[in-house]
């Protein structure tokens, strides 16, 4: 297994599954995100469990269903390769032969947040291209913007946007993972950390709690990370557990609990969709246009 089993580069760092296979095809629950988006984030994971990334990079080493390494082998394995042991030494001269996992979790981070993004057509579009974006991409922009809400939590401000608010929002997704049982999965839930997230990813319904597995309060049940925008259209499926199959999909999902959310619904004319979808595929950097075709 390797960090790209599951962050594959041509997907955007994604991996087309609606929930990622470990070590010896074992199957978790959670879809891989995207990585493209780490520089900028706060939380990571889908419950947001973790917010150092050079501690969240750590965790899939010794997680079963992931990487699958007993404790204390990490270091062991990189010790073993030449060419590894050489290159940390390297950047981290002042540690000589200490090197340990703190130094190998910040060169993955630094990794990671070295990678290039923000390079897709809406990009150009903020640049002053007028070119950048089709009349119907501009159109969806102001859907996106206006009628449909997607920017109460995808957010669009900023240079460069994000288009994520970083918190943590209701969907309804999976609901039936959990009901009638949160009492009982709360007396089996383990304290935030480590092993909170080898729970999560061998158990659907401890998965299905959300941020509430993290913070334990009510509001937080069943709510996820927004996940950002950006690569929408070379990520699917979508949701934390891969549910949803296509970007029509998720959006008309979107939609509907952002209807029931705000108390009225949210009406889109069959243009207004077909424009919304036009925009998100222009949050696509170049690089991963071509994973996004069928």
């Amino acid at each position: 297994m390797s960090c790209a089993s599951c962050h594959n580069p041509r997907l955007a760092f994604s991996d087309a599954r609606a929930a990622s296979q470990g070590v010896h095809g074992k199957a978790g629950t959670r879809n891989a995100p995207s990585l493209l988006q780490t520089a900028t984030e706060r939380n990571f994971f889908w419950d947001g469990r973790e917010q150092r990334l050079e501690a969240a990079v750590l965790q899939p080493f010794t997680n079963p269903v992931e990487m699958g390494l007993a404790d204390g082998a990490l270091m062991q394995r990189v010790r073993a390769q030449p060419d590894y042991r050489a290159d940390l030494q390297a950047a981290y001269p002042e540690r000589g032969d200490a090197i340990g996992e703190a130094e190998l979790g910040a060169a993955l981070a630094a990794y990671l947040r070295s990678l290039p993004r923000d390079r897709s057509d809406y990009d150009r579009h903020a640049a002053g291209d007028r070119d950048a974006l089709s009349a119907e991409q501009l159109a969806g922009l102001e859907v996106f913007r206006g009628k449909a809400q997607c920017a109460s939590c995808h957010l669009s401000t900023g240079a460069p946007a994000t288009f994520t608010d970083d918190g943590f929002h209701h969907l309804g997704v999976n609901d039936a993972a959990i009901a009638g049982r949160v009492a009982q999965l709360l007396q089996e839930l383990p304290p935030p950390g480590p092993t909170l997230g080898r729970t999560v990813l061998s158990r659907a319904d401890i998965a299905g709690l959300g941020r509430f597995a993290v913070t334990r309060k009510p509001a937080d049940l069943a709510a996820f990370r927004t996940p950002s925008l950006r690569n929408v259209a070379a990520t699917a499926p979508y949701m934390h557990d891969g549910s949803v199959a296509t970007l029509e999909a998720a959006v008309d999902q979107e939609i509907y609990y952002r209807s029931l959310k705000h108390g009225r619904p949210i009406s889109l004319t069959v243009a207004e969709r077909r424009q919304l979808l036009a925009f998100l595929q222009a949050l696509t950097d170049r690089d991963y246009v071509a994973s996004a075709q069928p």
